[in-house]
């Protein structure tokens, strides 16, 4: 077995392995690292396992470096999930352990591996791992008609409110950022949030190409809602929807949402992921109406420069402060806050 870091030329390979592994998610595909790297200029270290010139595991990971204050090994930066992609836990201890190696060359404090195993195969490593988040999974039937059907009334009702209000749903493309974003940008201002750069929604948009799709939901020609879904083999994840507040009342993310469900059913998708949330919280609620089964994120730290702090695994819950800061930051002018947020937010892992 040989492992070594991908290039380039490696990328066509390394989808098909992604596209045929049944723990595979969209963040797994080359697409990511090209974004990332294209937009944030963060360089990916991505690591693949061969036997006999086959690709038999894959391991993708970026390293994040702020000055003096951050330096990371993280699988993988703003999305829920990455982690090896392996068929034996032989094959995951050696990327893992030439993981370390590469991150022991950076100099990097801490290796970051999100994913949904409990356990990951280190050695002699001091590790730590979160896990109140869980994202949520929903399988997916042989046609929207049927998708439709297995929906509770209540639910039904609320989506067909929403084009009762008038709403309508469109894909967007490349010349629908500016679109996408005025709505995005204002809805993670609302909450408090540094926003992404939108360099960034255009690097995925341009990376993934046909495996990524944006939905507008417009009222009476004004924009009003946003999101984007990616995919790979017979999955879709959703890692981005935006509405803006005032018009949550004429329920456009129910359209939005549905939309996509729709388009991913009628498709021949096999599963759908609505995104990490946390257990009781609103967004939580929202996407349990829809059916799916939440599945607990396991977010392992492994320690190479630095002993873990006391405490580090204990799950992050909100607090005072954090509220504070949020509430801070929404009380920005907006243009501040989509001036100063992109800066920021390019290392902010989450």
């Amino acid at each position: 077995m040989n492992i070594r870091l991908a290039g380039n030329t490696d990328a066509p390979q390394w989808d098909a392995f992604v596209e045929r592994h049944q723990d595979a998610s969209p963040y797994h595909l080359w697409a990511w690292k090209e974004a990332v790297e294209d937009a944030y200029s963060h360089k990916g270290y991505y690591l693949l396992a061969e036997e006999n010139g086959e690709i038999i595991g894959v391991f993708p990971l970026i390293h994040m470096q702020m000055f003096f204050l951050s330096n990371q090994l993280v699988s993988l930066p703003f999305c829920d999930i990455g982690g090896c992609l392996t068929n034996s836990p032989e094959t995951e201890a050696l990327l893992i352990n030439e993981a370390i190696r590469v991150g022991a060359e950076l100099k990097v404090n801490t290796i970051d591996i999100r994913t949904h195993i409990p356990q990951i195969q280190t050695v002699n490593r001091q590790t730590t791992v979160s896990s109140d988040k869980v994202r949520m999974l929903l399988d997916l039937p042989h046609g929207s008609e049927i998708l439709w059907e297995k929906f509770k009334s209540k639910l039904r009702s609320q989506i067909s409110r929403s084009t009762k209000n008038g709403l309508r749903f469109t894909w967007g493309n490349q010349d629908c950022v500016k679109q996408f974003y005025d709505v995005f940008s204002a809805n993670m201002h609302d909450l408090g949030s540094p926003v992404h750069a939108k360099c960034w929604i255009q690097a995925v948009l341009d990376h993934y190409g046909d495996a990524a799709r944006m939905g507008l939901i417009h009222k009476e020609g004004t924009t009003i809602g946003c999101g984007i879904i990616l995919m790979t083999g017979k999955r879709a994840c959703i890692p981005w929807a935006s509405t803006i507040r005032e018009y949550n009342n004429l329920s456009p993310n129910m359209l939005l949402y549905w939309s996509f469900l729709k388009y991913a059913a009628n498709s021949g998708l096999h599963r759908f992921d609505f995104g990490r949330s946390t257990p009781g919280e609103g967004t939580y609620k929202f996407k349990a109406q829809w059916g799916p089964e939440p599945q607990t994120l396991y977010w392992h730290t492994v320690y190479l420069n630095c002993p873990p702090k006391e405490n580090e695994s204990a799950p992050c819950k909100s607090n005072g402060k954090r509220e504070r800061l949020a509430s801070l930051w929404a009380r920005l002018p907006l243009w501040v806050a989509n001036s100063l947020g992109p800066r920021l937010r390019r290392h902010i892992s989450l």
